[in-house]
């Protein structure tokens, strides 16, 4: 694994999962002592500049991330040069960044749970328009996708 100084997390608005995921992942790789650039923006402008979703902003906070400062955003051609990791939501999101990104920063792109398990296509649900307990998953899924990530970061130093 090349080194990670940067990483971008993926969603379709930039307000549920991949604020969730930076949040997360800031916190935790902070907490290991890693500094490392992180951010989120999603493959659809249509929340630019909104805050997170507030029930991801709840259930976050509930556990003690915090969303300061986030704000929506669409990804921009930069983004594939910048950020040496670029982990999507699910595979529509993927899809959509490998459609528009260059041939050379392909290998950048990876699913955000490709970090557990065996499963490198297992998916973050999409809790936005769903009820119970959806926001909760998405926070326990990127826990463990993150800890794993950063343990390989943490091993390749």
């Amino acid at each position: 694994m090349k080194p990670i100084n940067s990483v971008l997390f993926v969603c379709m608005g930039n307000i549920c999962r991949s604020p969730t995921g930076e949040a997360v992942f800031r916190q935790k790789a902070g907490d290991a002592g890693l500094s490392i650039e992180v951010d989120s923006a999603g493959t659809i402008a249509h929340h630019q500049g909104e805050q997170a979703d507030p029930r991801s902003r709840a259930a976050g906070e509930q556990r003690g991330y915090s969303f300061k400062g986030q704000t929506a955003r669409q990804v921009t051609d930069a983004d594939f040069v910048h950020f040496d990791l670029i982990l999507a939501a699910d595979s529509a999101n993927l899809s959509d960044l490998q459609a528009a990104c260059p041939e050379e920063f392909q290998h950048k792109l990876k699913l955000m749970l490709s970090f557990i398990g065996a499963d490198e296509n297992k998916e973050v649900p999409d809790p936005y328009y769903g009820a119970g307990n959806g926001f909760e998953l998405v926070l326990d899924l990127i826990e463990e996708s993150c800890d794993n990530l950063i343990n390989k970061i943490k091993v390749n130093e």
